[in-house]
């Protein structure tokens, strides 16, 4: 079941410094495709321990796979979750690193991760601070009834901290598949 959160007017991703659209002013959409290339917002979120993890931090380490996902526990959010552990050593592979990111508690990651043996850290953002810095906290409608939430959404992030592809409006059916085969193109 979908929660129903009021919409701000105004981006709190205090912690998110970047260029980017903060949020959907005027009704204008934001062109997700369009970010590509962009410096891509810093962030510190808790992981599903409740530690601190900052994009820069990732970075280091490689490319970042950064997956927007709606939910815990349900069953699209569980079948992407899943389908990246189980490509994690092909993208570990050729250098890049999966982070997913909720408005869950850690908590509810812990039990995620537990749960489906995920392999990679879930962070949470629970005020929607950074998936409005990203652009992927919109409006939606389910059964007629509308509501703010997060739109499924994946960025590869290189190590200089652009972004280098952007997958909106995921379908979550081959996707992993499809981020490896992005990763493995040479720019």
């Amino acid at each position: 079941m979908a929660r129903s959160i009021k919409p701000t007017t105004k981006s709190k991703a205090t912690s998110a410094k970047s260029p980017l659209p903060a949020g959907n002013k005027a009704g204008a959409a934001i062109g997700l495709s369009d970010l590509e290339g962009k410096k891509a917002p810093d962030f510190t979120l808790p992981d599903q321990y409740g530690n601190p993890v900052s994009l820069k931090d990732l970075r280091q380490q490689g490319d970042v796979v950064l997956y927007f996902y709606p939910r815990d526990m349900t069953p699209g959010c569980t079948k992407e979750a899943c389908s990246f552990r189980d490509q994690l050593v092909l993208l570990r592979a050729v250098g890049a690193q999966v982070v997913g990111v909720s408005a869950d508690a850690p908590a509810s990651h812990r039990k995620f991760i537990e749960k489906h043996g995920l392999t990679f850290p879930l962070l949470s953002d629970s005020g929607n601070q950074i998936t409005r810095a990203y652009g992927v906290y919109k409006r939606k409608s389910l059964y007629g009834r509308d509501f703010m939430g997060i739109e499924r959404t994946t960025f590869i992030i290189r190590r200089d901290g652009s972004i280098r592809h952007v997958f909106p409006k995921v379908k979550v059916n081959g996707h992993a598949e499809e981020v490896l085969a992005a990763l493995r193109e040479r720019d």
